[in-house]
């Protein structure tokens, strides 16, 4: 039968490595053995986990500033132990959070123009978790909501806010979790555990609402993110070691929608979506190609869009927000390849003729603008994406600081000691009115 070549915008889109004299030279990209991305990127600054002596440190350099990077280049280095996730925040492009070995998240305001002087200050350290933590993601249209996950198997949400601790779930996995990640409004969380099993929770009401057992058979970890739609991505290993991606709906996650097998390298695969194209992008630790394919409705649901190989394999990789990207060249993603010892930007660009704006290419993305405060979402509210358009190209507005208001556990305890003190003292002065007016009687006798 003649087979008929489907359709895409996207079929033709080719990478393509920017020159050395645009990359980010001598910087010593951390060896953890930790399968995060090590990079975080957005429109001002690009976040890179670095090898540090005694403790844990990342570099924070601005977009323009590239090429050579001085050793003594500032860092953020407040961590005792190795950093292992970094995430900028999607509503303030200058503050960015971190987990670390040493059990702690903390939370870091960058300066304007970048980093003059060390920063070893957080905003706030979030302290619950009793082992490593190793993932770290902000809700996507609540300001200031930061979720982790640690090693010791719990999931904490934060109120950054005020520093506190409001969803604990716990005695939900059993075993490490490899991943986790917000649904498009952040009502929902995925993810993925050493037990082979992709759960789908509501946090608000601490409640598992799907959940797929062996959802790839294979031992190696598993990643798994929410598609705009609300299906389920993810990626994995075969029995046989074969690397694996498959698509899920939480509503029926007894069978996939559809499943494929990819090649038998050991390399974990980071998926990166773009929820505008509906384009996912495969970036395997250890490898040195980038694979894409596009989600449709029509079978069989992934396609396979083509590969980026390059020479050098990748230890990390960063990718930048839609509102981060050149309109002008058509250009659908940004990548920050992490090699040994630099930071290399690969673009992602279609094919056109025109210089005018590609509507098509660009429908209105997220913007950095918040739908919904802290306590609104934790007392069950839901916001959507306020998007926002790139016609004229995204220009950045003035970011607020991040205030953290503490609320002082001791107030109530200080104010019950208050009336304890006051009544004592009352009592002392009647004791010693007794006692004087006692002496004087007996003075006289």
């Amino acid at each position: 039968m003649l087979r008929v070549v489907r359709a895409s915008k996207f079929r033709h889109v080719f990478g393509q490595a920017l020159k050395n004299d645009q990359c980010y030279d001598d910087i010593r990209v951390s060896r953890v053995t930790w399968d995060s991305s090590f990079c975080a990127v957005n429109p001002k600054f690009v976040a890179i986990i670095i090898e540090a002596s005694g403790g844990g440190a990342f570099l924070v350099l601005p977009l323009h500033k590239s090429g050579r990077i001085d050793k003594a280049y500032p860092t953020v280095c407040g961590h005792t132990g190795p950093v292992l996730d970094i995430d900028w925040c999607p509503h303030n492009d200058q503050v960015i959070a971190s987990g670390s070995e040493d059990c702690t998240v903390m939370v870091w305001q960058i300066p304007e123009n970048g980093l003059v002087t060390g920063l070893s200050e957080p905003v706030v350290v979030l302290e619950g978790h009793s082992k490593r933590v190793g993932i770290i993601t902000w809700h996507p249209t609540a300001r200031n909501v930061l979720l982790s996950a640690g090693c010791d198997n719990l999931v904490i949400i934060w109120n950054v806010g005020t520093g506190e601790a409001m969803i604990q779930l716990e005695d939900m996995h059993p075993d490490v979790i490899f991943s986790a990640c917000w649904n498009r409004n952040g009502s929902l969380i995925c993810t993925a555990c050493k037990d082979k099993t992709i759960r789908v929770i509501d946090p608000r009401k601490e409640e598992i609402v799907g959940e797929k057992e062996k959802a790839h058979e294979g031992a190696r970890p598993m990643r798994a993110i929410f598609l705009s739609d609300g299906n389920v991505f993810t990626t994995g290993f075969s029995r046989m070691s074969e690397r694996q991606l498959a698509l899920w709906n939480p509503q029926a996650m007894d069978e996939a929608i559809s499943v494929h097998e990819m090649d038998t390298s050991n390399g974990v695969l980071l998926p990166f979506y773009d929820p505008d194209t509906s384009v996912v992008y495969l970036c395997g630790k250890g490898d040195s190609s980038i694979r894409y394919f596009e989600i449709t409705d029509e079978a069989p649901f992934v396609h396979y869009l083509s590969t980026f190989t390059t020479k050098e394999p990748q230890r990390g990789m960063g990718y930048m927000p839609k509102r981060g990207l050149d309109v002008n060249k058509c250009e659908i993603a940004r990548f920050y390849k992490l090699h040994e010892r630099k930071c290399e930007p690969i673009i992602m660009t279609v094919p056109r003729k025109s210089d005018l704006f590609q509507d098509d290419l660009y429908p209105d993305t997220a913007g950095p603008d918040c739908a919904i405060e802290a306590e609104d979402w934790f007392e069950g509210r839901n916001g959507e994406p306020i998007l926002i358009s790139l016609k004229n190209g995204y220009v950045p507005g003035k970011n607020r600081d991040l205030k953290v208001v503490k609320k002082n556990i001791l107030d109530n305890k200080l104010s019950k000691n208050a009336e304890n003190t006051v009544k004592v003292d009352t009592r002392l002065d009647q004791y010693t009115n007794t006692t004087v007016s006692m002496i004087t009687v007996l003075s006289q006798d």
